[in-house]
């Protein structure tokens, strides 16, 4: 049998989990490309920004400001952006930051959720749709004679939508369960990496006065000073602009 085939024969009930199937795979592989790109590149922003704020807290913020791209660029980013020198201030920032990042990590576990929970039902919902079709087509005089044997074959088939809720739901579980153990290791490493750094803050705080962050260097890039009126150098007091002659008061 065909995949064409056995999608006709499982009944109406295959169509919803189709969209299920549907929705579950366009998470998985969004996922799966996210999570990539995550773990393939924050070990090396971690140890960049860690080993530049070492010597220099604007090189790291320089560094961490990069790779904004990346959640744990995000999250090194947020205290090295601010410019009171408070060590609580420093750690309130990290901590609100983590929180955002992985509640956004855990994007699309609701939907697999909502998958692993409807999918083995419907596929339920269409075995029992096909047995009682199936069995409002047996005669009582047909019983242990050959004609019955369509009615089991049409048991059979029905089956065929229990199978598939079941594969939807399983395969959604395991990439489930998976994706839960990221965010798990994730927690992991937002609180060594923040310790490291707000240790590092401790013994070595940056001086803000001297040194300005990136935010302060690009307001004053984007920032124009009004135009000052000219001074009287004899009184002292500023000078008005002439009037036209059209506004003298006429003789």
């Amino acid at each position: 049998m065909d995949i064409l085939d056995l999608f006709q024969k499982g009944g109406p009930a295959m169509w919803p989990l189709l969209a299920l199937s549907i929705l579950s795979f366009s998470v998985i592989f969004e996922r799966l490309w996210f999570w990539l790109r995550i773990l393939t590149q924050e070990k090396q922003i971690v140890d960049r920004v860690l080993d530049a704020a070492i010597d220099n807290w604007q090189e790291a913020a320089v560094i961490a400001k990069r790779a904004t791209n990346q959640p744990i660029g995000r999250f090194l980013y947020a205290p090295l952006r601010l410019q009171k020198n408070d060590a609580e201030t420093f750690r309130l920032a990290l901590e609100a930051t983590a929180e955002d990042e992985l509640a956004g990590m855990r994007r699309g576990e609701k939907l697999l959720e909502s998958v692993i929970a409807l999918a083995p039902l419907l596929g339920l919902l269409g075995t029992v749709l096909g047995l009682i079709q199936s069995l409002r087509s047996i005669r009582i005089g047909d019983l242990g004679t050959e004609s019955t044997a369509g009615v089991t074959t049409g048991i059979g088939e029905s089956l065929i939508s229990t199978a598939t809720g079941l594969i939807v739901a399983i395969v959604s579980l395991v990439f489930y369960r998976l994706f839960q153990s990221f965010v798990v290791n994730q927690v992991k490493v937002f609180r060594k990496a923040g310790n490291d750094l707000e240790l590092l803050y401790r013994q070595s705080p940056p001086d803000f006065s001297n040194t300005s962050i990136i935010v302060r260097e690009s307001v004053r890039e984007n920032f124009t000073p009004p135009r000052k009126r000219g001074i009287n150098k004899f009184s002292g007091s500023p000078e008005l602009p002439d009037e036209p002659d059209s506004l003298e008061p006429e003789q």
